[in-house]
């Protein structure tokens, strides 16, 4: 795949030494991390390997990956080898998608409260859609499903939402029947958001009573618990948006839906247009807009489009993918196999193995030669800092 022109890492590269001295007391040690991996990313700093192709003798470097999950180049390997995983636990059904988003004001104070907030949005989305799903009403089934965290809108602002791939469908409560949805029809979103919103404030203000949540520069008068519930009373009366799209066509198309969004970082590279004295060029989509005007592009200066980046940087240790219900970790395979049971479908092989076991396993070749396309062989690794040097097969010849 041809290198984009431009990359975060060139931005942070160029104006990120600077701005760091200028924000010094102000960013978080998770921050700098981030800094430094974009900016070391694949190049001399990290090390790497000299490759050679014995078949037509081309030679190349390829420097490490940071692997850092907000690194826009480092998620598409990520995401290949989690959706390899995620293949087996497909069923042959409608799965739909379904968003849960927070409100504007509570989006303010998520930003100094990442880990509670984002995890309750995590817990109460999961409760909310199996209590509805769970109830007889509607479709009285215990039902699975995967949670993705995104904490960004389109122009970079922090908007913290999940995504959740659910199955169209779920166990019996007694675990003898599969019980299918209406076909296109999952659960009715008005319901979600009514319980969403309710369990979502009863957690928050749990949270504030038991001194859990912090609060700075304008909004630390919400310390106060008066104060806070007269700033929530709002939010019990405003509309939350929870909205279910369309069922996916099929397996397939739930997995080229989690290939796009489960590793996405804030921005991809491919949206960077230009880096020049005006700023950063990027392109962005304005949802408001309608048709063709919804793609625009938007220029901001180096500092704020590293500010507006950075506050995405998830807290240490907090997972961004989550499963619930019939496909949480611990029951999974069970769960799995008697849902496969109940809908007639053949159970996988208990040996199965992923694409990426089974390349291991028969050595096929890690680096293909971009010339000839014949397995390509290390002839020398590079250490951390270690510069370029000659190809192996050319040095001495001057």
């Amino acid at each position: 795949m041809a290198r984009p022109a431009l990359e975060v890492a060139d931005i942070f590269r160029a104006h990120g030494p600077a701005w760091r001295q200028t924000q010094r007391g102000h960013l978080s040690l998770g921050q700098l991390k981030v800094m430094s991996a974009i900016e070391q990313c694949r190049s001399a700093a990290l090390g790497g390997h000299v490759l050679h192709c014995p078949a037509c003798d081309h030679t190349q470097i390829a420097y490490n990956s940071c692997r850092n999950r907000h690194c826009p180049k480092c998620q598409a390997s990520a995401a290949r080898r989690w959706l390899e995983a995620r293949q087996v636990d497909l069923l042959p059904i409608e799965y739909y998608h379904v968003v849960f988003t927070l409100p504007a004001p509570i989006s303010a104070i998520a930003y100094t409260n990442k880990a509670l907030i984002y995890g309750l949005l995590f817990q109460v989305a999961a409760e909310t859609l199996r209590t509805i799903a769970t109830d007889p009403r509607h479709l009285g089934a215990q039902i699975g499903l995967t949670l993705v965290l995104h904490t960004w809108g389109s122009a970079l602002i922090h908007h913290p939402h999940v995504h959740g791939i659910v199955p169209g469908g779920g166990l019996s409560p007694d675990g003898q029947r599969w019980i299918a949805c209406r076909r296109g029809f999952f659960l009715p979103v008005r319901v979600l958001s009514r319980l969403f919103r309710r369990r979502f404030l009863e957690a928050l203000a749990q949270a504030h009573a038991a001194g859990q949540l912090k609060f700075f520069g304008d909004d630390a008068a919400l310390a106060d618990a008066e104060a806070f519930a007269d700033w929530l009373a709002p939010l019990r009366k405003c509309e939350w948006v929870v909205y279910a799209k369309r069922p996916f066509a099929g397996p397939a198309a739930v997995l080229a839906y989690l290939a796009r969004y489960t590793h996405r970082v804030a921005i991809a590279n491919s949206r960077l247009i230009a880096l020049d004295d005006r700023g950063i060029t990027f392109k962005w989509k304005d949802y408001r807009a309608k048709g063709k005007t919804r793609h625009k592009t938007m220029t901001l200066d180096a500092g704020e489009f590293m500010r507006r980046f950075l506050l995405h940087v998830l807290p240490p240790g907090f997972h961004r993918i989550r499963h619930y219900g019939l496909i949480a970790n611990a029951g999974r395979r069970e769960n799995l196999a008697r849902a496969r049971e109940l809908l007639h479908v053949p159970p996988d092989p208990d040996d199965a193995v992923s694409t990426s076991d089974a390349m291991s396993e028969f050595g096929q070749p890690t680096y293909v030669c971009p010339d000839c396309g014949a397995p390509m062989v290390i002839v020398e690794t590079l250490a951390h800092g270690q510069m370029i040097r000659a190809p192996p097969g050319l040095r001495g010849a001057a």
